[in-house]
């Protein structure tokens, strides 16, 4: 019996530090979600913002190094361009997170286009539906595009976007990619050089309606509080757990 209550101490405070750790930690990562909600809030603003603007030129090339997709990303733009007679390319989609007129799956049209100037820049003209294993019917969405005149075009700076872990690798004999990413396109398909940025088509909307292009929404998701309260809520536990546990402790000592 001595020996036993001899460790008993020990065990308190062992347990009573690793108590401290966890509620240090999970109210850490409450805090870091209420922060991470202010940053989407602020996020979810800028973006509407920039979305809501009346449409700019599109910066010269020279500005094109200093674009950042914190700054710039969703700009809505104005540009003048003539759709190249090059292979396009298609991007599988089961949805899209900025279209609720969009329901996959599909895919959306990515075309070069050449400014006045002579530079590239990508185009993603909009949205083709059930298109993924049919190249011959994406061929017939974007051919009626590539009339050698100018186009004046609106829509918005986007930039390339990352492969995850388990995203498919691109099928070029099909010219078929499932990330969004228009530099991988230019190396594969010959486009040579292309701005850092590709545009997402608003207007014009052909007379087809293929590919569908359109404006965008901001639609992020904001789960931050609920995980916030989740965290929170753990910590409590844990002291809660903490302050039976001492009691019992000390009632079997009586």
């Amino acid at each position: 019996m001595t020996g036993i209550s001899g460790r008993r101490p020990g065990s308190v405070a062992g347990f009573g530090v690793f108590t401290l750790v966890t509620v240090a930690l999970f109210t850490g990562l409450g805090v870091w979600q209420l922060q991470r909600r202010i940053e989407k809030h602020a996020l979810i603003a800028a973006l509407t913002e920039r979305l809501a603007a009346a449409p700019e030129a599109l910066p010269a090339s020279t500005q094109w190094g200093a674009l950042e997709p914190a700054r710039d990303e969703f700009r809505r733009v104005r540009l003048t361009a003539t759709y190249a007679r090059l292979p396009d390319a298609m991007v599988y989609s089961s949805g899209s997170a900025v279209r609720e007129d969009i329901s996959g799956p599909g895919t959306w049209a990515f075309m070069p286009a050449k400014l006045p100037t002579g530079e590239t820049v990508v185009v993603n003209a909009g949205f083709v539906q059930n298109t993924m294993q049919d190249r011959g019917q994406q061929d017939r969405a974007v051919t009626p595009l590539l009339t050698g005149e100018p186009m004046t075009l609106t829509g918005y700076i986007r930039f390339p976007e990352k492969a995850g872990l388990l995203t498919p690798p691109e099928n070029p004999a099909s010219r078929l990619w499932f990330t969004r990413d228009h530099l991988a396109m230019a190396r594969t398909l010959g486009w040579n050089d292309v701005a850092p940025f590709y545009v997402d088509l608003e207007t014009p909307v052909p007379a087809s309606g293929i590919p569908k292009p359109g404006p965008l929404e901001v639609h992020l998701k904001d789960d931050h509080l609920q995980y916030a309260i989740t965290w929170f809520g753990l910590a409590g536990a844990v002291v809660i757990a903490f302050a039976v546990w001492s009691r019992g402790q000390r009632q079997s000592r009586l």
